[in-house]
């Protein structure tokens, strides 16, 4: 493929066929890392500026301000730098060192909020307050506000989801990580034009309340939503049949697993994705095809998750997570 600018490069991502031991489910990885911000945000950031721009919200020489856990920012940098823009990403303590250092390669600017969380909390609201604040008092700034724009969702709709449409015919089963709702339910949306039957199954971290329970801290970066924060605009409940929650042990040790058996590096979230995916799928006793949507890659963590001693400080190894994939796959 040649492209004339860096956004045409975004979409189209590769999958990975995986083979259950006990069913006759075939499982399909959908590898949203060869974006070229490594992350499915990729498409949503593009989608949320090109609307800005159309709508008169982004004008030339314009601000990008935007709050983020990480790969949103990197996304949204990238695009800022290829279109000529300004940005600046509002982060916590929660981003790991490797993104807020892809943030500053592509030119993006960093303001870390100020917060009294702990180390397995996430200040969403800090984050937002902030980011809203500094693009209200910049001239000529825009304040994406992912959590409640229309037009993350959107950017799923006809792109991600028709991918999977032209490679597979038919998705049975999906499964993605929840957080903003934009990737998940977008997807959902727009393989239900097609397959009204398809059944959607969320992921969010242990400890998040997106679908109640009780909040407490965790570690998985860019999911999920804290107890304290507003459950974003654009989640559609209705469209979703399932839900599950993936503790830090599940989604880390699956990552690690899955790097040095399989030789995919892939994020926190997406470790617990494949992870419940693979619970769910080894107890069918049907068939079809389930897609697993895997929301970035590893190569931003290698501080954390796949550091023994983080993780050891942390108390997250658990050899019984990699013998319970063994039986699966």
């Amino acid at each position: 493929m040649i492209v004339n600018e860096i956004t045409g490069l975004i979409g189209n991502t590769p999958m990975l066929k995986l083979k259950m031991k006990n069913n006759k489910w075939h499982v399909f990885l959908k590898l949203e890392k060869f974006n070229p911000g490594q992350s499915m945000k990729d498409r949503m950031a593009l989608n949320m500026i090109e609307e800005a721009e159309r709508n008169g919200e982004l004008r030339p020489d314009g601000t990008i301000v935007e709050s983020s856990s990480g790969n949103t920012a990197i996304g949204l940098a990238i695009i800022s730098a290829a279109k000529g823009y300004r940005f600046i990403a509002i982060v916590d303590h929660h981003a790991s060192i490797e993104k807020i250092d892809m943030i500053k390669a592509y030119g993006g600017e960093i303001v870390i909020v100020e917060n009294d969380k702990k180390d397995g909390e996430i200040a969403v609201v800090e984050r937002e307050a902030t980011a809203k604040k500094i693009a209200k008092e910049m001239p000529n700034a825009f304040y994406p506000n992912q959590a409640d724009n229309v037009n993350n969702r959107n950017a799923y709709i006809d792109t991600l989801a028709k991918e999977l449409i032209d490679d597979l015919g038919v998705v049975n089963e999906l499964y993605g990580a929840i957080g903003t709702g934009g990737s998940v339910c977008g997807t959902a949306m727009g393989l239900k034009k097609l397959n009204k039957n398809a059944t959607i199954n969320a992921v969010e971290p242990d400890g998040s309340i997106i679908f109640g329970g009780e909040g407490k801290p965790y570690f998985q970066s860019g999911t999920g939503n804290p107890s304290d924060a507003e459950i974003p605009d654009i989640i559609d409940y209705d469209i979703i049949d399932n839900n599950f929650y993936a503790t830090d042990k599940e989604a880390f040790n699956t990552c690690r697993y899955f790097a040095k058996k399989y030789g995919i590096l892939i994020g926190g979230s997406a470790g617990g994705v494949l992870f419940k995916a693979l619970e769910d799928i080894n107890k069918k006793s049907s068939s079809g095809n389930a897609v697993v949507l895997l929301c970035d890659g590893g190569e931003k963590y290698l501080n954390n998750i796949f550091n023994n001693e983080w993780m050891t400080r942390n108390n997250l190894l658990d050899m019984t997570i990699e013998e319970k994939i063994k039986e699966w796959i």
